[in-house]
């Protein structure tokens, strides 16, 4: 009976000490709230998963070493549907329900560009993987960061790569996306500068079928289609390109042309030889190599591989900074991320060197996560592949 009530008293004042005790005391042991909005579902389904996995699996790890600051981190994750609707919905919630400090893995620029202004007025910060160029010339007031080059970079670097296989008439073929038009007049300067001639459309990406497009693309004559779709509105259209007897070189982003592609058209002859290209992965790095590890996949896509990096800084911009807030993230990431100090792969190591008194540089495994004033990433390497017998074949890393 003592014991009882000698436990009962103990228990007694210790609410009462933490009663008294100020409330940022009390909320040293709260945890931490991010969170990843990936695409689970929708064209973006075949990558969302893994994406999410990867950063739970960075969470797990921080954790086990004692999560950040002496806190836990607790990682929630959600779906856009590849749908801007269906972002706003889930970014509402991540934002008023679970109070997160950090959304990451956002991949559709429309789904991005309806969630950035959820983002910036609730000084939440933002991780994507979106590429359209509009995507940071929102007012985000810095809230807001992309590992993925935007529209310029990648669709320059497809126009150099086609006018490298000897493209003379290029000829875009684009969904209705907020990148569509920027890649129109980005492939068309390229190939003019290379003394080429440029043609465009831009299409309905609901239709089940493409014919009409694919005829009036064909009587320019082009000998190199840029596909710049999805993969559902992708597979309708190489199937037509195919029917139309189309016999010219194809490129498309690997996000599009991929195996889920080229297993659901099921007919090699349909992909045969069409080119894809994507940011690489930091090959041989040992950020790489964890990432492989996390994921159970030999080589991981570029999405997988830049929400790692996403997980890592938010986590140790909150170190730096000593505060988990968005706007504590926003004034560390780079901090954390370029500059040099101790060059570190993971957070793990990087929030040890930190609570340490070193300066730590980011190196990850989507490559150097450096980001201008406006949140993109200064430079990165591409993937060429091709597809032969039903398979991507590396043509190039550059």
């Amino acid at each position: 009976m003592t014991k009882f009530h000698l436990h009962r008293r103990t228990a007694i004042a210790s609410g009462m000490a933490a009663l008294a005790a100020p409330a940022i005391v009390r909320a040293q042991g709260e945890p931490i709230k991010i969170a990843t909005l990936t695409p689970l579902t929708g064209a973006g389904g075949p990558y969302g998963p893994t994406m999410a996995k990867v950063a739970g699996a960075v969470v797990a790890e921080v954790n086990a070493a004692g999560g950040v600051l002496g806190r836990k981190v607790v990682l929630v994750s959600e779906d856009d549907q590849t749908n801007p609707d269906a972002g706003v919905r889930a970014a509402r919630k991540l934002i008023d329900v679970d109070k997160v400090s950090a959304i990451i893995g956002t991949w559709a620029s429309a789904v991005t560009t309806a969630v950035a202004p959820l983002c910036w007025e609730s000084k939440t910060f933002l991780c994507t993987v979106s590429g359209a160029d509009s995507i940071t010339q929102l007012p985000h007031q810095g809230y807001l960061i992309r590992t993925q080059p935007n529209t310029v970079l990648q669709v320059t670097r497809a126009g150099e790569f086609l006018i490298s296989l000897g493209a003379k008439k290029t000829y875009t073929l684009v969904p209705q996306t907020p990148f569509a038009q920027r890649s129109i007049e980005i492939l068309a300067e390229v190939t003019k500068k290379a003394g080429g001639e440029h043609a465009s459309q831009i299409y309905d990406d609901k239709k089940t079928t493409y014919r009409t497009e694919v005829d009036q693309a064909l009587r320019f004559k082009p000998d190199a289609i840029f596909c710049a779709g999805y993969t559902p509105d992708t597979i309708v259209l190489l199937k037509d390109l195919y029917r139309a007897g189309y016999k010219g070189k194809i490129l498309g982003q690997a996000y599009a042309v991929n195996q889920k592609l080229i297993d659901q058209i099921g007919q090699n002859e349909v992909v045969e030889g069409v080119y894809t290209f994507a940011p690489s992965v930091a090959e041989g790095s040992t950020a790489l190599e964890r990432v492989k590890k996390l994921s159970g996949l030999a080589n991981p896509d570029p999405y997988t591989s830049q929400v790692y990096d996403h997980a890592n800084l938010v986590l140790m911009a909150m170190a730096q900074a000593k505060a988990t807030t968005g706007t504590a993230i926003k004034d560390n990431v780079r901090k954390v991320s370029q500059g040099g100090g101790k060059t570190v792969d993971n957070a793990v190591d990087g929030i040890k060197a930190i609570m340490a008194g070193e300066k730590v540089d980011y190196s990850g495994a989507s490559g150097p996560c450096d980001f201008n004033d406006i949140g993109d990433i200064l430079d990165c390497k591409f993937r060429y592949e091709q597809i032969r017998s039903g398979k991507p074949v590396l043509v190039k890393i550059a």
